[in-house]
């Protein structure tokens, strides 16, 4: 069975910009490092042809992963959230009560996923402890390490 997999359309644009790149791009250069690699003479000794073989074989899983990922995903729409408590694609400010230190971050699904910018997983177990929650309440998360974290929702938007 197949596992359905969400993404922003931001997540798809990715998606399918890598597949093109490697389906026109990669698939190209790749070629031609076996063709020079065989004009080179017998194959049977030519790492050359070995690696560039090699490489075409990850290229070739990587365009089928990403064809089976792009036939499965479903693009998640911000205008069908509930805007009234924390879900995917919310952005929310927080408050860590026992630090007094306010942070936002936007839920979003795996492959979106890059802190540099605040996008956090909702698998991770901060968004896990938000989602569902409130302007005004408490979430109480404990960490995968141990610790334990109370962070106060101060505003939930998208």
């Amino acid at each position: 069975m197949v596992k359905k997999e969400y993404v922003t359309k931001e997540g798809l644009r990715k998606l399918r910009d890598e597949l093109l790149k490697l389906e026109t791009l990669d698939r190209h250069k790749i070629s031609k490092k076996i063709a020079e690699a065989r004009d080179k003479g017998d194959l049977s000794e030519n790492a050359e042809y070995d690696a560039a073989k090699e490489a075409q074989g990850i290229i070739e899983m990587r365009i089928s992963r990403l064809k089976e990922i792009i036939s499965n995903v479903r693009v998640i729409s911000s205008a069908k959230i509930d805007t009234t408590k924390v879900s995917i694609l919310s952005t929310v400010k927080i408050r860590n009560i026992n630090k007094g230190i306010s942070q936002s971050y936007t839920l979003v699904p795996d492959r979106d996923t890059d802190l540099s910018v605040g996008k956090i997983s909702v698998n991770t177990p901060i968004a896990q402890g938000l989602l569902g929650k409130k302007v005004g309440e408490i979430s109480h998360i404990s960490l995968p390490n141990g610790n334990k974290l109370s962070l106060e929702i101060l505003k939930i938007y998208f």
